[in-house]
């Protein structure tokens, strides 16, 4: 199975997972496996490959061809997606029945030389053999392109089919040991009020010794985006970015062009176009001039120092242009390392073979940058997430990821 397919597959996965099927990380297996095995060259071997390792319950029969028609053939049908995945259906359409063309919608499809077309299992109208031997490869080839696809020149529908991709974009921040602590076997520490507790079961000789180790919980994640004019093709797209760190690990948001601007709440919203439109009323100063000395500097007092950056994977999303002191970005950069745990810095003029970081902002930032990266794209975002996810051991190690210089 190609890189591109395996990708995928495991969107289709997420798709099915958010409409109400149960597909758990077992199940994706299975299908990643049966794929391996069986080589699937046509849309109706690749249907019934998924549906007998994905689909537990005939109930998810309905929501579970929905998603293949939208991710693997772009049929998806407006009006049967307001059905409830989570209601059976109904005994009219019931897999062993037939259906109105005269099939039945279980049985695996013809062996003749009538190619399926739409659903397996219905015979097509014209015949075309391409839709169906090409559909998978033609599904995989348009996710391939606009993974590879910089942001700053995909159109407004790429754009949105790239806000829909995101939300299988994963971060999973190191842990970090937190104040409080919890009973654990293997604790280094006595807890002697419930020692004392369970030395009353035994005439009060401390027979069992009960320990507590300190608990760990997730880093928290602070993404600062420059909306300033010189990034203006990549503010929508980053925007989604935010918008998905938000939801997924609660991450804290940003977004400065002469000014700073918290968007946390407004990004919290589960409506993504909602969220999005409460975003950009949030940040006057959209697409204006570009100060990041200045509101790296308002970042710190306000809320680095208070606590929101402390410890912190701090993500700074701008190409570096500073239209203000450079000096003061680089003091501001030197005060933001000595609290934060990570500095990361996405910079999308970097996919450029021939990019110096010689421009006053960047250069004066970069010496406190721990990850200096690209994140132009889809693809370009996995570098983000393995710098955000990565412990600094793993860091100090990855190839490619950290600057030399």
């Amino acid at each position: 199975m190609s890189a591109d397919l395996a990708e995928l597959v495991g969107r289709f996965g997420v798709v099915l997972h958010s409409a109400g099927v149960p597909v758990t990380p077992r199940s994706a297996g299975r299908f990643a496996d049966a794929i391996a095995v069986a080589q699937p060259t046509r849309t109706a071997q690749l249907y019934w490959l998924a549906r007998v390792t994905l689909v537990p319950d005939r109930v998810h029969f309905d929501a579970f061809e929905r998603c293949f028609d939208q991710v693997f053939r772009g049929l998806f049908d407006d009006a049967g997606g307001n059905r409830n995945p989570n209601v059976a259906t109904s005994p009219t359409t019931r897999p062993s029945e037939p259906s109105p063309s005269g099939k039945r919608r279980g049985q695996p499809p013809s062996t003749s030389n009538d190619m399926p077309s739409g659903k397996p299992g219905v015979s097509s109208s014209t015949g075309s053999n391409d839709a169906a031997d090409d559909g998978v490869l033609a599904a995989a080839s348009a996710t391939e392109r606009l993974s590879a696809r910089p942001f700053g020149v995909c159109t407004p529908d790429e754009l949105e089919q790239v806000r829909s991709l995101m939300h299988a974009f994963r971060l999973e921040p190191p842990l970090r040991r937190s104040r409080r602590s919890r009973v654990h076997p293997l604790g280094r520490t006595v807890d002697l009020r419930a020692t004392l507790r369970a030395a009353q079961q035994t005439g009060g000789d401390p027979v069992r010794q009960i320990s507590r180790r300190r608990r760990t919980r997730p880093r928290r994640v602070v993404l600062i985006a420059d909306v300033s004019g010189s990034m203006e093709s990549y503010g929508r797209a980053y925007l989604y970015l935010l918008h998905s760190a938000v939801r997924a690990v609660g991450a804290e948001a940003f977004v400065f062009a002469t000014q700073l601007h918290r968007l946390t709440r407004p990004l919290g919203s589960q409506h993504p176009a909602q969220a999005l439109t409460r975003a950009m009323a949030s940040a006057p100063d959209w697409s204006g001039g570009t100060r990041i000395g200045e509101a790296l500097k308002a970042f710190n007092n306000d809320h680095a120092r208070r606590g929101i950056g402390r410890g912190a994977i701090v993500v700074i999303v701008s190409d570096g242009w500073e239209a203000g002191d450079a000096a003061l970005l680089g003091r501001e950069m030197e005060r933001l390392s000595r609290l934060a745990y990570r500095i990361v810095w996405v910079n999308p003029r970097k996919q450029n073979v021939d990019y110096q970081p010689l421009v006053g902002g960047m250069a004066a930032a970069l010496p406190w940058v721990n990850t200096f990266v690209s994140g132009h794209s889809l693809d370009a975002l996995d570098e983000v997430a393995l710098a955000i996810n990565a412990t600094q051991h793993e860091q100090s190690r990855a190839r490619g990821i950290v600057p030399t210089a």
